[in-house]
């Protein structure tokens, strides 16, 4: 008979909300301020690691597909 209590006493639990702590996120300004020439080439990298990886990937499926 434990056992069961002890199974019920378990799945209440875990349907019992939890109680989350709230997050402390404070935004400011930046320190610095970025120019346009560097939001382009950060930009661009972030496009570049992302496009390119998937340009090989689609640009040789046909490869990837003939393997046995």
């Amino acid at each position: 008979m434990s056992s069961v209590s002890r199974a019920f006493s378990f799945l209440r639990a875990s349907v019992r909300p939890q109680v989350v702590p709230r997050a402390s996120i404070t935004s400011k300004p930046a320190k610095h301020a970025l120019t346009a020439g560097e939001q382009a080439i950060g930009l661009t990298m972030m496009f570049v690691t992302i496009l390119v990886p998937s340009g090989w990937i689609l640009m040789h499926l046909e490869d990837y597909k003939k393997r046995a």
